[in-house]
């Protein structure tokens, strides 16, 4: 992964985030505020996005207490397949800095970008393996038309060998983005390198 992708507008360049609102102030957070963004992860702090939602302490904790349990949790379906999972619902959602993010952590823990690549390139075909495309689609499926899914689209997923736990990993990743990206894209913009 020597050089960044870039296709159609979506990179796996590391971009900041600009909000179109007042982020909280470090010197004058509340114990609440400091305490929901440590929920979250040690760079909370010096990150823009979550000093804009630590302004409602209580929702960034509970957020924080989802996120980290699903992208997070031992067993079920392996990290960096939750990390496509969210990268795809980003992709299809149009939220330019979450699939940068975590198309950037799939490349980290799947060693490989080959379906980065064509997820940005066009996400209703990518997939390297039966698995990987059953993924996709699947993720592709449940993010723009979630109450079209049928028994049907479990079976697929099982099919391509997924078991139950995987299976339900995967709902809560992209339920998780179809949320997350809806949130990011209305409180500000990514910002890419110079």
């Amino acid at each position: 992964m020597s050089e960044p992708i870039r296709r159609h507008g979506f990179t796996t360049e590391v971009l900041a985030w600009k909000p179109w609102l007042d982020v909280v102030n470090l010197d004058t957070a509340t114990p609440a505020q400091l305490a929901a963004m440590d929920e979250m992860s040690a760079q909370a702090r010096s990150s823009p996005y979550f000093l804009l939602l630590a302004h409602q302490p209580e929702i960034l904790m509970q957020r924080s207490i989802a996120f980290n349990a699903i992208m997070f949790a031992p067993g079920g379906m392996p990290r960096a397949e939750r990390e496509l999972g969210a990268t795809v619902e980003s992709r299809v959602n149009g939220c330019v800095y979450c699939a940068s993010v975590h198309a950037q952590r799939f490349e980290q823990l799947a060693k490989r970008s080959d379906v980065i690549e064509q997820v940005f390139t066009e996400p209703s075909s990518a997939g390297t393996t039966a698995r990987e495309k059953a993924i996709v689609a699947f993720s592709v499926r449940l993010g723009s038309a979630p109450d079209e899914i049928a028994a049907e689209d479990i079976r697929a997923l099982r099919q391509a060998g997924l078991a139950e736990l995987e299976i339900l990993d995967l709902i809560h990743s992209v339920a998780l983005f179809a949320w997350a990206n809806r949130l990011m894209l209305n409180l500000g913009e990514p910002v890419f390198p110079a």
